[in-house]
């Protein structure tokens, strides 16, 4: 191919029906025929990027190798796609305003009055059309965050009202959309959807192709009227229909022929449908496993999106081991000596999850203290790691005020403590130990095992870490350092090796986990917990 091609997708009626998934999907389905693509979001909040917003508002921070701090879609594109994005994939308005407002502060516009239109809707065309120039991709596919109507998606929807306008072939617009089902009715409405792309062409856009996201199927009847009302051609019309798991969308576009529609409209030839085999090998064996395996994941967020990561790894290590992964949320603030016995009873195996703060974290210390005497497969990450080495220094170094400086800054027993270069940060903002760094593995240990090699690279999010003074203690004591960055000397896992699975990395494993490879060490912790389950009964 020899000029990039562009490919925005829109959202219209609601938020949340899925733009990130159709995104994934299209990405995955272009990828199976040959071409190089990437795939961008753009949020249209002014935060510079999700690295402070609780994850109550925008679920988790997702984070990138080159340590940018991203939206959750991120996440779905790279498992999706297995490509690595990067600080270029993931823009806010807060970074667009910022760009323009450090030019204007430079000089750059020679005094010219700032204005949304061009200065703005410039800076969102160059970031678009930047990623395909500077890496030669065959599509760059790029998510508009939101809503159509919402005042701060404007600028953005004007943006590629231009660029359709100046690429013509090149550039494509899929607006996904929503078809509710009125039960009292028993008949599924067009109207939202047909609304949704008038406010779409108010601005000056006519989708190219619609998804119509649905809870039951749409007959041709009503796909022809969607079609009719909507100007877009009637093979161009697309269900998405509420599947088990998201994974089956990309095989569910490609019976609809999604991706043919595409490269016709764009002018690409369309060659034989691929295969997907390694796709649809997957999706059988999840399918096919019946038998469920129990984790509990003691945290504070009571929301599936604050461990999307976490959730969608634990789920592609249990299609793996042929078992289906149900997890169960439990709330590290309510966790207590009294009923940890009870609320971790039917877990066959418990992840420590990762977190800022001091709320819940005695819970998770009573929690780990639990797992560790009572010899369940635990998998501390992050912060879960942490409270794995505090909850040992109390209760096995008999240190009884052990604790994070994050935590309690007076403690003598320090045994987590702010990294040496965070010490003088007051910038929030993208300040942590962000992105990947490499780790090199002891031999001989469980992790070496697991991951086969000794040296390995992994993502972080941290600003404190294990303090090192203590490490021979530990090791005495029985819990052992057997990963360590070979630059600062920072430990990056702990384990126990006598206990069946008792594992804490500083690191976010779940971050690098796909559907096609997923993560050692969750593929190793399902394991164990099923042997866990299997040994109870």
């Amino acid at each position: 191919m020899a000029e990039t091609k562009y490919i925005f997708v829109t959202g219209g009626v609601a938020s949340s029906l899925g733009k990130g998934i159709i995104s994934s999907s299209i990405g995955k389905l272009l990828q199976a025929r040959g071409y190089n693509i990437t795939i961008q979001k753009f949020d249209p909040y002014i935060n510079i990027d999700p690295g402070t917003l609780n994850p109550y508002e925008h679920g988790e921070c997702y984070v990138t190798v080159d340590g940018h701090e991203a939206d959750l879609d991120l996440g779905h594109y790279e498992r999706f796609t297995g490509i690595q994005t990067t600080k270029a994939n993931n823009l806010t308005t807060g970074r667009i305003y910022k760009a323009v407002i450090d030019k204007e502060r430079r000089g750059d516009y020679l005094g010219k009055t700032i204005q949304v239109i061009p200065h703005i809707t410039d800076e969102i065309k160059r970031n678009v059309m930047l990623l395909g120039k500077k890496n030669n991709y065959d599509f760059v596919i790029t998510e508009i965050g939101g809503t159509v109507g919402d005042i701060e998606g404007l600028p953005f929807l004007e943006s590629i009202r231009q660029l359709k306008w100046e690429l013509g072939k090149r550039a494509l617009c899929v607006h996904l959309t929503y078809i509710p089902y009125l039960a009292a009715a028993k008949e599924l409405k067009t109207k939202p959807t047909q609304h949704s792309v008038k406010e779409l062409q108010s601005v000056g856009i006519q989708p190219d192709i619609l998804v119509l996201r649905t809870e039951h199927p749409i007959n041709d009847n009503i796909r022809k009227k969607v079609a009719n009302f909507c100007n877009v051609d009637a093979d161009a019309v697309v269900q998405s229909v509420d599947m088990p798991t998201i994974y089956e969308v990309p095989v569910r576009m490609q019976e609809q022929k999604l991706d043919e529609t595409i490269l016709r409209k764009m002018g690409e030839p369309v060659g034989e449908t691929p295969t997907l085999g390694p796709w649809r090998s997957f999706l059988e064996r999840r399918h096919k496993a019946t038998e469920i395996v129990n984790i509990g994941l003691v945290g504070k967020y009571d929301l599936q999106d604050a461990y999307k990561s976490i959730l969608e790894s634990l789920s592609q290590a249990g299609t793996y081991n042929d078992y289906k992964v149900k997890t169960t949320f439990i709330n590290s603030e309510k966790i207590t000596e009294d009923n940890v016995a009870e609320k971790l009873k039917d877990m066959d195996g418990i992840v420590i999850c990762p977190g800022f703060g001091q709320r819940g974290i005695e819970g998770k210390i009573v929690a780990a203290h639990y797992t560790r005497t009572h010899d369940i497969p635990t998998f501390g990450i992050c912060l879960g790691m942490q409270m794995m080495v505090i909850e040992f220094a109390r209760n096995v170094l008999g240190y009884e005020d052990a604790n994070s400086r994050e935590m309690d800054e007076k403690t003598e027993h320090n045994v987590i403590d702010i990294m040496e270069d965070q010490k003088n940060i007051t910038n929030m903002g993208g300040t942590m130990r962000l992105g990947a760094y490499e780790c090199i593995l002891k031999q001989g240990s469980r992790v070496f095992d697991i991951y086969k090699k000794e040296y390995i690279q992994e993502r972080h999010r941290h600003r404190y870490e294990f303090n090192n003074d203590f490490e021979q203690e530990y090791e005495r004591a029985g819990m052992k350092c057997v990963g360590r960055n070979p630059e600062s000397n920072l430990i990056e896992i702990v384990e126990i090796p006598g206990l069946k699975w008792y594992i804490g990395t500083q690191f976010h494993p779940e971050y690098s986990s796909t559907v096609l490879h997923p993560h050692p060490l969750f593929l190793d912790f399902i394991k164990k917990a099923i042997e866990n389950k299997k040994s109870k009964n």
